[in-house]
């Protein structure tokens, strides 16, 4: 049985991959639709980016080195492109992620709840982007906690500018409409930049799931 999960695991992964190269081919037209791009709203990192890096930064956090035990929660390929405000992909910039695992608990000794941390869970992620500025992470499918709706945060770090972050939001989620920091962004088009659907990956025989969240950096007009 464990050999036919990992099997079709790495048969939906080529899938997988496949769809995304065609985007980011796309994507290295210059300028594709830069008219129609809004900028990234900037958000705060938050208090529980981790106190403590794991051992595994990889981009996999599902796995941590050679563990054989994957963390709980909904499989979920997260991926899209960090782009300037023409469009154009930024190569060579560091995508991190960081969320609460599947009991609601950041790797942070300060999280609530600490002891019931999922200790498969890596937590935190890091992924170099190439010329198509093209990233790609295995994670779950965020959850909410006590004052927030589910989210995953972001810093993306590029050379000669500040440090970015922000999050990403699931799409349809209830606790959306109440949580202080998704509403905090005034402008409706940048808050919808940043709220995306976590969907069906098809033909997945375990029920992973897909989410794309585009990063676009630099002035662009909002409006």
């Amino acid at each position: 049985m464990k050999a036919k999960m990992e099997q079709g695991t790495m048969h939906n992964r080529r899938q997988f991959i496949s769809r995304i190269g065609a985007c980011a081919l796309f994507a290295t037209v210059p300028g594709a639709f830069a008219e129609e791009l809004v900028r990234t709203p900037r958000q705060t990192e938050g208090p529980f980016y981790p106190d403590k890096l794991p051992l595994d930064t990889d981009n996999d956090l599902l796995i941590i080195n050679d563990s054989i035990n994957p963390a709980l929660g909904e499989v979920t390929w997260l991926n899209g492109r960090i782009l300037d405000s023409r469009g154009e992909p930024i190569r060579g910039a560091t995508v991190e992620i960081w969320q609460v695992d599947h009991n609601g608990v950041y790797l942070h000794a300060g999280s609530d709840s600490h002891s019931k941390r999922d200790k498969h869970f890596q937590g935190f992620g890091r992924f170099l982007t190439g010329s198509t500025g093209e990233y790609l992470f295995r994670t779950i499918k965020p959850v909410p906690y006590p004052g927030r709706t589910p989210h995953i945060h972001f810093a993306v770090k590029a050379k000669g500018q500040k440090a970015f972050t922000t999050q990403c939001y699931v799409q349809g989620e209830p606790q959306n409409e109440r949580d202080g920091i998704l509403r905090n962004i005034r402008n409706e088009k940048a808050r919808k930049s940043v709220i995306v659907p976590f969907a069906p990956m098809k033909s997945s025989r375990i029920g992973e799931l897909t989410a794309r969240f585009d990063i676009v950096l630099g002035v662009t007009p909002e409006a």
